[in-house]
């Protein structure tokens, strides 16, 4: 306590400028997008509104683009986290198996995290191109349009996944291998004396002191895939042709999609985005609260 009073001031000079930009960037717009979703007509440039209410939750709730929105966006985040998840486990645990070419292969799994999203768009779009697309050549499957205006919902969801779990593993695999590389050897050691197998090491061993990165992971990947929405944009843009329009009444719009399009909608009042982007945090805040509940008898700190 001495020392708190006594360097208290030091900290905070240092934390002010962080918790300056924080609280006009980031706690301000929070606390009035929450205000503005139960402001009913609410127009933004002129500040008048129709008193306080539900309206804006009744008209998003009610609206059929947000419920397919909020289904694309259920449907993604189902089908993505437990194969990126997956997946980021297995390829941690081969890369802390071997020493030599280890940073080798962190590099070339971290360069998606790092790299512009868009242009990460431009290389699957060459790669599932209809006419030239290597995806087509590679399993001879002819002209498939699978991102143009003849694509259908099924095949542009298999190329959001692929992209999706693909651009994913980046950061997970990162955050897995360097938890593996905390876990005392002693374990593995005394288990190859006892004469276990891999798999039991791997199941026994491996994934109960690992499950605190585990969890950490699977909740951030949860929150990422509900807010997905660049990835969209950067494989198909706001339009592929007019059967598949992928605009305002797009096949595979999600949540934030759908929050962006009424957010610039004419006529549309800037509570009604407002009210979408609080449904999107109460859902998300309460699958981590159900994730953090569960988990509590699983992880092992």
């Amino acid at each position: 306590m001495l020392e708190w009073k006594k360097d208290g001031w030091k900290a905070a000079i240092a934390l002010g400028p962080t918790l300056l930009i924080m609280a006009v960037f980031t706690f301000y717009p929070i606390v009035n997008t929450f205000i503005m979703a139960f402001r009913n007509n609410y127009k933004f440039l002129s500040g008048v509104d129709e008193g306080f209410g539900i309206q804006n939750f009744v008209t998003v709730l009610s609206d059929p683009r947000f419920l397919g929105a909020l289904k694309n966006t259920l449907l993604m985040v189902v089908v993505s986290v437990p194969i990126t998840v997956i997946l980021s486990i297995l390829i941690a645990v081969a890369l802390n198996s071997i020493e030599r070419l280890r940073g080798f292969f962190q590099t070339i799994f971290f360069l998606p995290y790092v790299t512009n999203t868009i242009a990460l768009g431009l290389v699957f779009n060459t790669v599932f191109h209809k006419d030239f697309g290597l995806f087509n050549s590679l399993f001879n499957l002819g002209a498939v349009d699978w991102l143009g205006a003849e694509t259908t919902y099924w095949r542009a969801f298999f190329v959001l996944m692929v992209y999706t779990v693909w651009n994913g593993l980046a950061f997970k695999i990162i955050v897995l291998l360097s938890g593996l590389q905390n876990i005392d050897k002693q374990y593995y050691q005394a288990a190859a004396i006892d004469g276990a197998s891999k798999w039991r090491i791997f199941r026994k061993i491996t994934i109960p002191l690992l499950s605190p990165m585990i969890l950490y992971t699977t909740i951030t990947s949860f929150i990422g895939a509900f807010k997905v929405y660049t990835s969209v944009i950067s494989l198909f843009g706001k339009g592929a042709g007019a059967s598949n329009s992928f605009g305002p009444d797009n096949m595979l719009i999600t949540v934030v999609g759908y929050i962006y399009n009424k957010l610039w909608e004419a006529g549309t009042p800037f509570g009604v985005a407002s009210a979408g982007s609080v449904i999107l945090f109460v859902i998300i805040l309460l699958i981590t609260l159900i994730q953090r509940r569960v988990s509590k008898s699983r992880v092992h700190y």
